[in-house]
């Protein structure tokens, strides 16, 4: 495949991660550390998934390597069917920068820049526009319920306010998928509620996929699954009971159900 961008389909019936036998290993002096020992799964167009597991069982590694931000040491990742282990270094950061929205503990938002000028640089990166850029962003923090703080810095945002900033600008380039690192880890309980409520509906009404790391079971059981790691492998994948509490609650469209869940590789 040549290096043109991602043409960002969206086949449900194939999985947007498949990764097969994937192997993380690093070295610390003489000792080689195994940080993931083989991994299969696949996680498919439309799901809301956690990814949990004690300190050192690889769920970070596990992010790295699905954000393209690093390489398996063994194994194979197909991206919305396209091969990881053959793209040049050219096409992958256009898949990091189209493909994947990333979304931080630590917001890593701009101090000096309005909400609207951080929603933008994702697209400023990618050539678009100023006029298109402008209308693009508007219409991610709106979606966002951040319409009426476009021209705030984020000193002037609570932490909750700047993690939707943030939220929006992973948006903004209309990702294949979402994912969050701890993004509640910096927030107190009620503000992160909140959070998790607004990444439950862009994932219901928006048909967003979003996976996100978590140590915490009561941000898990807003997604729809959650993928337990231990010592490097899935240990289980679980439905959560609490989501589909909540999607009651909601009235979710009768078809959500039908979105094919994450399942370990055959």
């Amino acid at each position: 495949m040549s290096d043109g961008a991602p043409d960002g389909r969206r086949d449900e019936l194939n999985p947007i991660i498949n990764i097969e036998g994937i192997s993380k290993e690093f070295q610390l002096g003489d000792i080689t550390v195994a940080a993931l020992r083989g991994v299969d799964l696949q996680i498919f167009p439309g799901n809301f998934v956690s990814i949990m597991g004690p300190s050192g069982s690889g769920k970070s590694t596990l992010m790295n390597i699905l954000g393209c931000l690093d390489t398996p040491t063994a194994g194979s990742y197909r991206l919305d069917g396209d091969d990881v282990a053959k793209m040049s270094e050219r096409r992958l950061a256009r898949v990091r920068s189209q493909k994947i929205g990333f979304v931080f503990q630590s917001f890593n938002l701009l101090a000096r820049t309005s909400a609207l000028a951080n929603v933008e640089l994702p697209l400023i990166y990618n050539g678009v526009s100023r006029r298109q850029r402008r209308e693009k962003a508007r219409q991610a923090l709106e979606l966002v319920d951040l319409g009426d703080r476009m021209d705030h810095k984020p000193n002037e945002l609570s932490g909750g306010q700047q993690q939707r900033v943030a939220i929006a600008r992973a948006l903004v380039n209309d990702p294949s998928m979402i994912l969050a690192d701890e993004p509640t880890g910096n927030l107190d309980t009620e503000t992160g509620t909140d959070i998790m409520n607004l990444f439950a509906e862009l994932n219901e009404r928006e048909r967003i996929t979003l996976v996100l790391v978590t140590h915490d079971p009561e941000v898990s059981e807003y997604t729809r699954r959650t993928i337990h790691l231990r010592d490097g492998l899935v240990e289980d994948i679980t439905n959560s009971a609490g989501y589909k509490a909540m999607a009651n609650r909601a009235a979710i469209p009768a078809d959500a159900a039908a979105v094919p869940e994450a399942i370990p590789a055959a």
